[in-house]
């Protein structure tokens, strides 16, 4: 009885996990339900303001009518009628201040029922963490090494299902510590630390959260070994990496196999499982950071709901339908401009933090609609992580909120990109997402050139207030050096990476003008004029084919393709090729 924090002649029941996970269900329908009150409650305030009006309009007539001789009938319809309207009103009054109180007994009530049956499924964080100080004695000495370790917030409840999962993670973030990060007695000795390392494992609930920190007094992090690392594996330039705060140069420690090789481990040996760390906390929809102070320390800081019943999210509006991001998958939530997002590569990007975000519309990958109207700014929610992070756009945000999980129907399997479902305060129903399952379907389009604009024809008519022309082209630095040129000259251009890219864009974009090479993989130049001008659509498009060979033979096959202008250029140093555009679409400008 002591243990689970029972007082004396309080009797222990044996009760079925799965009893009280309906228990914990139901109360939690109780505590969605009792937030219909409230919108009542507004709604019928608004019925009370229009009875006022109704009062006030009566009486108006009432004052028009002064001096008047009316029938006797007519002046008792009208007292009657303004009697029962001013007796209406009393009534409404008094109806909105008990709903009102109604509304504060009933959440106050459910409120204490959720709290009470969550209350059943919490155990105490000492009980999963009892056995690891010896664990850490074990290790250290081992190793040859003194260290202890101290647990604070033993008493701290913790959902059983979470103190369950956070076995694995603590236990290989506390070997890491004993491992790599406290150092050897003489060595702690030499640098004026105490013979004796210490690690605190600390647990406490803040703002609606658990939050778990486990912290050493070791070696900390070498920040300036650790860019070398990232630039040497290309994660990032050397120019990018000098710029790095530290709390984004520690984000790559959580990369998938950052710290297996040897290298890593002399700077710290911290990035040795850590990806592995993060996906479990992920999973348990928390979030997981690291603070460190070279030659001090390092801090690792777990931070999750109190009960996996309830989820924080970022709620959204796509295609009318109310969707939510659990925030522990959210990088960032940001509003882009619509003039900075480019189209490269045949896809939409946008710059952040020095880095090309692919851009994805969430009507897409939800399958939910048409592409969404033109906008001056587009809501992006960022996701992912280094090797695969993407913007989702999706049409406006509503709003963050702790939602309770409704696990859908188990003979609906899994549904693809869904998580589980919800109710908003007003019973709206909305489906919670699963940001993992929605990166594969990002991939899968991207490997498949499937991807749509993530505005529709609204906003590419917006667009075409500059002509759109189109660059096809295999050499990177070419297309480039075009782009950029055409962009200057205040052309909107997107470009191709061979013939079979241009050809697919071309059948799902506007362009005003195609500028093509001639050799190129799957699709040649001359191959792409000649479908270009037998399709009824686009038969009417420019083309102008660009030869860098200055080939007779090149020209002529162009033109009688049905090029509209043939250009032997081995560099656009001056004005030919832009002078070339102009002359068959004119300014850039509409």
């Amino acid at each position: 009885s002591s243990d689970l924090g029972l007082g004396e002649g309080e009797r222990v029941l044996r009760v079925t996990a799965d009893t009280l996970n309906k228990l914990l269900g139901l109360s939690s329908e109780t505590l969605v339900e009792s937030h219909w009150i409230g919108p009542f409650g507004a709604s019928m305030l608004r019925l009370k303001r229009m009875q006022a009006g109704a009062v006030q309009a009566l009486d108006g007539v009432r004052a028009a009518l002064a001096g008047q001789v009316l029938e006797a009938q007519a002046q008792a319809a009208l007292d009657d009628a303004l009697r029962i309207v001013e007796q209406c009103q009393q009534e409404l009054s008094q109806r909105t201040s008990e709903v009102d109180e109604f509304g504060w007994r009933m959440g106050h009530l459910a409120q204490r029922l959720y709290d009470t049956a969550l209350a059943c499924r919490m155990r105490p964080f000492g009980d999963g963490v009892g056995g690891m100080a010896r664990m850490v004695r074990d290790v250290g000495r081992a190793l040859g090494k003194q260290v202890r370790l101290e647990l604070e917030g033993e008493s701290t409840q913790v959902d059983r299902d979470i103190l369950e999962k956070l076995d694995a993670p603590l236990m290989h973030l506390l070997r890491n510590a004993v491992d790599h990060g406290i150092e050897m007695p003489q060595e702690r000795l030499a640098a004026g630390k105490p013979a004796e390392g210490r690690i605190r494992l600390s647990a406490r609930h803040a703002a609606g959260m658990l939050l778990i920190e486990l912290s050493d007094d070791g070696a900390g992090i070498s920040l300036d070994r650790l860019r070398v690392e990232v630039v040497q594996r290309k994660l990032a330039s050397a120019e990018t990496a000098a710029r790095l705060t530290e709390a984004e140069l520690l984000e790559f420690l959580f990369l998938s196999g950052f710290s297996t090789r040897g290298e890593v481990t002399e700077i710290s040996g911290r990035g040795v499982g850590l990806d592995v760390v993060q996906t479990m906390v992920r999973q348990l929809r928390g979030a997981v950071r690291i603070q460190q102070q070279t030659g001090q320390g390092t801090r690792f800081m777990l931070e999750m709901p109190l009960s996996l019943s309830v989820v924080r999210s970022l709620l959204v509006e796509v295609q009318e339908e109310i969707y939510a991001f659990p925030l522990a998958y959210v990088n960032h939530a940001l509003q882009v401009r619509a003039e900075d997002i480019e189209q490269l590569e045949g896809h939409q990007h946008f710059r952040f933090m020095d880095r090309q975000i692919g851009l994805v519309s969430a009507r897409q990958i939800l399958r939910s609609g048409g592409a969404a109207p033109a906008a001056e700014t587009v809501c992006v929610v960022l996701v992912g992580d280094h090797d695969r992070l993407y913007g989702i756009a999706v049409d406006r945000y509503v709003g963050e909120r702790t939602l309770v999980v409704q696990p859908l129907d188990p003979r609906l399997g899994k549904v693809q990109d869904v998580m589980a479902g919800a109710l908003m305060d007003d019973g709206t129903p909305l489906l919670i997402l699963d940001v993992e399952d929605m990166l594969v379907s990002v991939q899968k389009l991207v490997e498949g050139g499937q991807l749509t604009r993530v505005d529709g024809a609204g906003a590419a008519e917006q667009a075409r207030r500059r002509k759109r022309v189109l660059v096809v082209d295999d050499s990177l630095t070419v297309r480039e050096l075009e782009r950029k040129l055409l962009l200057n000259r205040g052309f909107d251009v997107a470009v191709a990476v061979d013939g079979m890219d241009g050809w697919n864009m071309l059948r799902s974009e506007a362009f005003d003008l195609v500028v093509t090479d001639v050799d190129m993989p799957r699709m040649d130049g001359i191959d792409l004029v000649s479908r270009i001008k037998a399709d009824p659509k686009l038969q009417g498009l420019p083309v102008m084919v660009v030869s860098y060979k200055d080939r007779e033979e090149d020209r002529r096959r162009g033109l009688d393709a049905g090029a509209d202008y043939y250009l032997a250029k081995g560099s656009f140093h001056d004005d030919a090729l832009l002078d070339a555009v102009e002359d068959l679409i004119g300014k850039a400008r509409t």
